[in-house]
């Protein structure tokens, strides 16, 4: 049996070469969404990168890759700490993160571990964001910081609903609560008095890069120009998604979405079709349509289409809002692992964020 290696890139150009052995990685790991792929981390990091290092590892048999962890080395503050951090490749813009594994996760966890243990001198937190709570990855570095005497830390990030599409299309909308039901039906009615309303989906390349600026327009039309959270708010945030539509519509899983009515495009989602799995990840709305419900009614056309188009599921992403839970009671959490590494400025924001922060939050409280 082949030795086990780990390989750690730094350098840009190594890592976008790795795109077809990256995706390929992908594929065998048997992941049910797209924010792993190659397309994914490769736009984010040519969108906000800024002074942080690649630190990609890579652990081989032979030649064979059995896992890819997409991290990056940075400065932060924890708490006001000045630390060293290792982290993945995240920002609000990353709905789901984790080490990508394809075969053999217990000697490729040992390695990535071991790997980390070398250059611990390095780092002084090793922060794992937005991973799913039912990630192997929680229990695989628990316990390997914990055999090490690593303090661990969990926090809970964002409660994301999806529906899964495991019956038919009026046994799910008979199971809705019976107030949005009636409330779809009023804004259908209502909506169709200036037209008939419809789903656009755009998945053809030329045609995303074509209507992208118009999502973007769109998606900043109303408060989300004004919070300073939309697209075309943040010249980096603006770089991603134009950077996505260039690499993620050629591999055929990127698509736009559009309700219109009358032939105008009133509500906007940057979205994913992966594995039979629709995901939202950017949503807009005119907000001269607003007493209409646009993005609802999106929503409604989504999911009544999706039945018919044999999708699995559809994933809302983000947090637990109200609007979300309206339609689905299901939810998948995501938490963040902080591994305190054995260094002054380590133990520092260790006792920072798990004893002195909790302290003053419970003396806050009495």
């Amino acid at each position: 049996m082949s030795a086990i290696t780990v390989d750690t890139i730094h350098d840009y150009d190594a890592f976008a070469r790795m795109e077809p052995v990256w995706n390929e990685t992908v594929d065998r790991a048997g992941l049910t969404h797209p924010f792993l792929r190659h397309e994914w981390l490769r736009s984010w990091w040519d969108a906000f990168s800024g002074n942080r290092i690649l630190n990609i590892m890579v652990v081989r048999a032979g030649s064979n890759i059995l896992a890819l962890a997409p991290l990056m080395i940075e400065r932060a503050r924890i708490h006001g700490v000045p630390v060293r951090r290792v982290q993945f490749l995240h920002n609000d813009h990353t709905p789901k993160a984790d080490v990508i594994v394809a075969e053999r996760p217990d000697e490729a966890f040992d390695a990535l571990w071991d790997s980390l243990m070398r250059e611990r001198s390095k780092w002084d937190v090793l922060q794992l964001s937005q991973l799913p709570s039912d990630s192997p990855t929680h229990d695989h570095v628990s316990s390997r910081a914990a055999a090490g005497r690593y303090p661990t830390t969990l926090w809970q990030s964002d409660v994301s609903p999806y529906v899964e599409l495991n019956s038919d299309w009026n046994n799910y909308f008979a199971s809705l609560h019976s107030k949005l039901r009636q409330n779809l039906r009023n804004r259908l009615t209502r909506l169709s008095q200036l037209g008939e309303p419809a789903l656009q989906v755009i998945s053809d390349p030329d045609n995303i890069r074509h209507m992208r600026d118009h999502a973007f327009a769109l998606e900043a039309s109303g408060w989300k120009q004004q919070a300073g959270t939309a697209i075309s708010s943040d010249p980096n945030v603006r770089r991603f998604y134009t950077l996505l539509a260039d690499r993620a519509a050629p591999k055929g899983w990127l698509r736009l979405l559009f309700l219109t009515v009358n032939g105008k495009r009133i509500a906007t989602s940057y979205a994913a079709r992966y594995q039979d799995r629709l995901s939202f990840f950017k949503t807009g709305y005119d907000p001269e349509f607003a007493k209409y419900g646009p993005f609802k009614l999106l929503t409604y056309f989504a999911i009544r289409d999706g039945y018919a188009d044999g999708l699995r599921e559809v994933d809302f992403l983000g947090d637990a809002e109200p609007w979300k839970l309206e339609w689905t009671s299901k939810t998948r959490p995501h938490d963040w692992l902080f591994v305190f590494g054995h260094t002054a400025r380590g133990l520092l924001a260790h006792t920072a964020k798990c004893r002195a922060v909790p302290l003053v939050k419970r003396w806050l409280h009495k």
